[in-house]
């Protein structure tokens, strides 16, 4: 098995190197990742300048890794277009720095790493450990391989992405494994303002946890409850019942 490793936090993130070297016992892996951190980046993609790779060569002979100047997604394709071409067997984005729960999905670079994949067909995989400061990603890495090898033989839908959070706990205290939807996460105060040396105002994008659905299915729950968080996201996002209503109705825009 080829397994195609990307991330959003940078080439340099410990949760990269650790999960590319966990996922060498399951076949031959390929490293492509953001030269720098591109947290919070969506599903964005560089149109307006050139894309430049470099080789990298701290993962070890038995990895090949480059980085490039671009975005998660950036990196997929460009693995999946010029360096593997198409052969890549597994996509899988990560150990994030930090959870990417609910709707935070929406604006996560390592999910969009994972949708990537799952444009072009590829079984996809993000991996998230629910720590943001001083974080070890031993005991993570090797719960993302194993995930990666049982959902592998299992069957990735195509269209669909895996997406995973660990709780950030010593591993006898992490109870099991549950399979989630989104729960919903909402944000108070998002931007500070500051003044420049001109009097002019300038803002930074920040904002407090103000409000979570947190149901008992859902990803959020889970990890609060110590357990592995597995949500299944479709790409699709045509909301099918709205699409019956309107098609039912036969509406005339025009």
């Amino acid at each position: 098995m080829r397994i195609l490793v990307s991330n959003d936090d940078g080439i340099n993130a410990e949760g990269l190197y650790k999960l590319a070297k966990a996922l060498t016992s399951l076949g031959k892996v390929l490293v492509v990742a953001p030269e720098s951190e591109r947290s919070a980046s969506g599903h964005s993609i560089t149109m307006h300048k050139p894309l430049r790779s470099n080789r990298i060569d701290f993962f070890g002979s038995d990895i090949e890794a480059w980085s490039i100047n671009g975005t998660p997604s950036d990196c997929v394709k460009f693995a999946l277009e010029v360096l593997a071409k198409g052969e890549i067997d597994l996509v899988v984005s990560g150990i994030n720095r930090g959870p990417n729960m609910g709707t935070d999905v929406l604006y996560s670079g390592t999910v969009s790493a994972a949708i990537e994949g799952a444009i072009y067909g590829k079984p996809s995989i993000a991996f998230s450990l629910c720590c943001n400061e001083n974080c070890n990603f031993d005991t993570a890495s090797i719960i993302a391989s194993d995930i990666c090898r049982k959902l592998y033989l299992f069957g990735i839908e195509k269209d669909t992405v895996i997406n995973v959070n660990i709780p950030y706990c010593p591993k006898e205290n992490i109870k099991g494994i549950k399979i989630t939807k989104l729960g919903v996460r909402k944000y108070k105060n998002c931007f500070i303002e500051r003044k420049d040396p001109r009097g002019r105002s300038y803002y930074w994008l920040a904002g407090e946890l103000d409000d979570v659905e947190d149901d008992e299915d859902t990803d959020i729950k889970a990890i609060k409850d110590n357990y592995v968080s597995i949500t299944p996201i479709k790409i699709d996002l045509t909301n099918e019942k709205i699409y019956k209503e309107m098609k039912e109705k036969q509406w005339n825009l025009l």
